[in-house]
């Protein structure tokens, strides 16, 4: 069909980037100061924030613009020179008119608009140039990033609606979180999978590699990880945690990640831990298969927690659990519907020995003994949990949850599992006998 067009109108809509953005790569439709486009690795984001520098300079002659990156070098190297920077993206015609100079670090564009280089490794040379716009590449690598941000802003201050462009790759730095949480300032962004001109050969190596892990969601699926303040498990600790799988990752029916390498025969128990929800229409019901390796090493085999099912719908989930892992036993928290769980296991025909355990004390404080297994190495991941892992990283010392969702209920599952794997059994008492 492009074939056909006339040169005139081919090139008319090869020009029209609105027409070929992905979502995700479009300025907010909402009121900003400041848009942040936080995404993973080849999303497209040096492509958006060159189309929008390009799109600004185009409605406004004469404008300043400042570009902004971790050194001049890498500024020049992806937002100037790059395969998706502004010279390469830019119209023919407005190609033909730009003037580079790098030795002045200044590109004089069609309509007489000027940017700037910048290097975030001197924040003093922002100190008095003044902007219209700013567009600032991978804010989270910059060294002296909160120096540089505000000599920026307060040099962008020209024209009627000063704004600026944060592109980067999640990193929870506290220029970054400092700025998600000004007022004024719009978040978007999206995984690397949301470009479709990624070959699928790249997603699946980097995704076979990293997928699940910390540095696979903040760098492919774009998500700012953040370590809460006295967490029981930090993120250092859950990588720490997780067992290294030589062949890969398996995911069983219900979409639950699980070890390829830690076989049923390999496991000398595994337990189904479950965190009934309060009601119907309540929190999710937690599901988590743990197993005891040879190596009397606990490992988290399976989440296969789900939500927005009935009691008999999520009973029978555990069952199903049950019957994949070939557990051994399924503990059930009894506070919130622990019955139903045996009554399903027992009309399902499960003949699986079933404890019900009465939930005395808070989930964090359930929890402490667990995180210490992972702390001595006697408790890893046998995989990627995102999900789990989230909530585990919100449970706090002391008491408190700040994780997502209004209750931990995938991680007291895997508790509930690791306990009575782990610290089951009470020490024996010292007693007297007679000879």
């Amino acid at each position: 069909m492009l074939e056909r067009l006339p040169d005139a109108e081919r090139a008319a809509l090869e020009a029209d980037w609105p027409s070929w953005a992905h979502e995700g790569q479009l300025p907010p439709d909402e009121d900003w100061d400041v848009w942040v486009l936080l995404a993973g690795r080849g999303f497209g984001k040096t492509r958006a924030g060159a189309e929008w520098v390009l799109a600004f300079a185009r409605a406004n002659p004469g404008a300043a613009i400042a570009l902004v990156a971790a050194t001049a070098e890498e500024a020049r190297a992806v937002m100037v020179e790059g395969r998706s920077g502004l010279l390469a993206v830019a119209r023919r015609d407005e190609r033909e008119a730009m003037v580079w100079e790098p030795s002045r670090r200044r590109l004089a564009m069609a309509g007489g608009a000027e940017a700037f280089v910048y290097s975030a490794a001197n924040p003093e040379g922002l100190r008095g140039p003044e902007h219209h716009i700013a567009w600032c590449d991978e804010l989270a690598k910059w060294k002296r990033a909160e120096a540089t941000w505000d000599n920026m802003r307060l040099g962008l201050r020209l024209g009627t609606r000063p704004r600026a462009l944060v592109t980067t790759t999640p990193k929870a730095v506290k220029a970054l979180k400092r700025l998600l949480a000004t007022k004024g300032t719009v978040l978007t962004g999206g995984a690397s999978r949301s470009n479709p001109h990624l070959p699928e050969a790249f997603i699946h190596a980097v995704e076979a590699v990293h997928k699940g892990t910390r540095f696979g969601r903040q760098g492919l699926d774009g998500v700012l990880i953040e370590d809460v303040a006295g967490a029981l498990w930090s993120r250092g600790l859950i990588e720490r945690s997780r067992q290294s799988v030589g062949g890969g990752s398996i995911v069983t029916s219900g979409g639950s990640h699980a070890a390829a390498n830690l076989a049923r025969e390999q496991l000398n128990r595994v337990v189904i831990g479950v965190d009934p929800p309060a009601s119907a229409d309540g929190d999710a019901c937690g599901i988590v298969a743990c197993g005891l390796g040879a190596d009397g090493v606990a490992y988290v085999l399976g989440d296969h927690t789900v939500s927005g099912l009935s009691p008999d719908g999520w009973a029978r989930k555990v069952a199903r659990a049950a019957e994949i892992w070939g557990a051994d036993r399924v503990v059930a928290e009894a506070n919130n519907g622990g019955k139903m769980v045996e009554t399903v296991l027992r009309g399902a025909g499960q003949r699986l020995p079933l404890k019900l355990v009465h939930a005395s004390e808070a989930k964090a404080a359930r929890a402490e003994p667990v995180a210490a297994l992972f702390e001595r190495g006697a408790a890893k991941l046998a995989g990627a949990f995102p999900e789990l892992e989230d909530e585990m990283a919100g449970l706090k010392m002391g008491g408190g949850y700040e994780g997502p969702g209004r209750s931990p209920d995938r991680a007291d599952a895997m508790v509930w599992a690791m306990t009575e794997l782990m610290l089951g059994i009470a020490p024996a008492e010292p007693r007297v006998r007679g000879l």
